[in-house]
């Protein structure tokens, strides 16, 4: 790739018998996967192999109600700086509104986790998908995509993240990028013009993560590191040698599959006491009448390929960890930035936005609106679709940008052996927001929360630690927890009720999350009242967080 990233790997290569000098303060790992399902991990109930992820499972403790934004935007802004998206300034994508929860890239009346663990003597590294600058189209924008023009930066550099508190970032300014070879790939400003052939954007992370990781253990300073991968975010690329591993899992179609995950989910216990909590499904095909089964069956064997793939990585990044003496005393917070994705290629248009339509060398890219061509190779831009999502979801209703709990609600793997005595290897049921992650770095790392940073008002941290919930087996100290994007909105209390309104003109719905996980029941009809004070605090919330352009709201310059 480049002189730096082969240092990194030689480096990682001669890491063997390093010994981390002792350090007071625990490391930080957080890394996010991108669109995975609730049940696409082993430890939740997956087919797909992922044995490092079921190994920190397996001594750490899984989160059973862990909550995200429901799109990958929305959820980076609120992880990474402690506040509900709106606050950050993203409540819908990367694109500027004027209006203050809608600016399209971070608040500066924000900080990030990075820009508060510094102080505190902390070492930052971000390695990964960004995604939370707005960036604006170009007149060549399509010429751009495919590499066939070149510009020095893809959004103000002010926004990248070594200008937000990061050290170094090694990874993608944009969203959606060519797995082969990535569209907006930085090395801090610099635009990485090319890469080797050869090359896989989950490998190319996970190497870097692991030779950084390598490198500070010499250092005797703890570490943050934010491993944003974009897997499995389409477009659907996999290495041919992990989709073979599942070509043949799926042919048995969507049905057998996704009750095969609720039946592992039942053994596992992950819903314990609650016995009948599979959702009916959201699709009405029938798979043995389904003639594109062979690409159906394929696409979802690419699916687990990614999420495969990025398991091994995730291998790499342990070992590294371990190898220097580095693991007991790290924090790794493994999730998901929202639900499986039921989007298609047949609404997609190739050359648009952050989708190319050719590869470097002129290869036409096939956006396979007829399922005309099989997905994994990068001359292909094709995603999973509705029937799968709803499988990778198991056991919920819906999928990503969606307030049901198919959207917003994914796995969330926490492993600190030096830290957690309780419950490991258990399942915690306390509610849980990406938020927290802010606000539990901050206590593991004795840093300070500012009220002011570099001359801007810093709005307060809505996050909350979740050390003692770890550690001590105390409750969630939420009273509630408030969603919205897109006008699909929802209010959780702290005593396990929800609403939920699925789209800007549709009544509130109302479950009880202690008794129907899965919203299967709705009960407005006969909690009137309830609904009614729910509604109330979800209106005080949203325009506290600037969720709506309320009248009096002035459009603010950049």
């Amino acid at each position: 790739m480049n002189a730096k990233h082969i240092f990194y790997s030689a480096l990682l290569l001669a890491s063997q018998g390093f010994a981390a000098k002792a350090q007071d303060k625990p490391n930080v790992l957080v890394i996010l996967a991108d669109d995975l399902g609730y049940s696409d991990l082993g430890c939740y109930g997956s087919e797909i192999e992922t044995p490092n992820l079921d190994r920190l499972a397996q001594n750490g403790v899984r989160f059973t109600r862990f909550y995200n934004a429901s799109r990958s935007c929305p959820t980076r802004a609120s992880l990474l700086t402690g506040l509900y998206q709106h606050q950050a300034g993203i409540g819908r994508m990367t694109f500027d509104t004027g209006l203050p929860g809608y600016r399209g890239t971070l608040s500066r009346n924000a900080v990030t986790i990075p820009e508060v663990l510094k102080p505190a003597g902390y070492r930052t590294s971000m390695v990964g998908k960004w995604h939370i600058a707005e960036t604006p189209l170009r007149e060549d924008q399509r010429d751009w995509l495919n590499h066939k023009v070149e510009h020095d930066t893809y959004s103000d550099l002010c926004h990248y993240p070594v200008n937000r508190g990061f050290d170094t970032h090694y990874g993608t300014i944009y969203g959606v990028v060519d797995y082969f070879d990535p569209f907006s790939l930085v090395e801090g400003e610099v635009p990485v013009k090319s890469v080797p052939e050869g090359y896989y954007i989950t490998n190319a992370l996970s190497d870097r993560a692991a030779a950084e990781i390598t490198e500070y253990a010499s250092e005797g300073k703890p570490f943050f590191m934010y491993l944003a991968y974009t897997a499995p975010h389409w477009p659907l690329h996999a290495l041919p040698e992990d989709i073979a591993k599942y070509e043949d899992t799926y042919k048995v179609g969507w049905d057998a599959i996704r009750e095969a995950r609720y039946e592992r989910m039942k053994e596992l216990g992950v819903f314990e006491g609650q016995d009948d909590y599979l959702t009916a499904r959201q699709f009405t095909a029938s798979w043995s009448d389904n003639p594109d089964a062979e690409w159906d069956a394929r696409a979802m064997a690419v699916h687990a390929a990614m999420i495969d793939r990025m398991d091994q990585g995730i291998g790499k990044v342990l070992d590294a960890l371990e190898k220097t003496g580095q693991l007991d005393n790290t924090l790794i917070m493994f999730l998901s930035d929202n639900g499986c994705s039921p989007e298609t290629c047949q609404k997609m248009i190739p050359g648009e936005n952050d989708r190319p339509d050719m590869t470097r060398d002129g290869r036409q890219m096939v956006y396979p609106k007829n399922k005309e061509v099989l997905p994994g190779p990068e001359t292909t831009y094709a995603s999973l679709g509705a029937e799968w999502a709803n499988v990778a979801n198991t056991p919920f209703r819906y999928w990503k940008a969606k307030s049901y709990e198919g959207g917003i609600c994914t796995p969330c793997i926490v492993h600190w052996p030096a830290g957690i005595k309780k419950n490991v290897g258990g399942y915690n049921n306390e509610i849980a927001h990406v938020m927290d992650i802010m606000a539990t770095c901050m206590d593991v790392a004795g840093a300070e929360y500012p009220t002011v940073y570099k001359g801007n008002a810093i709005i307060p941290l809505e996050g909350k630690s979740l050390v003692p919930v770890l550690t001590e087996g105390k409750p969630s100290a939420h009273d509630y927890l408030g969603f919205e994007h897109f006008q699909e909105a929802a209010f959780i209390s702290n005593d396990g009720w929800k609403i939920v309104r699925p789209g800007a003109k549709a009544e509130w719905e109302l479950y009880d999350l202690n008794t129907d996980r899965t919203e299967q029941h709705n009960l407005a009809s006969a909690h009137p009242e309830r609904v009614a004070t729910m509604k109330a605090a979800y209106a005080d919330w949203a325009k506290r967080c600037m969720v709506e352009p309320f009248p009096g709201q002035k459009k603010q310059q950049k």
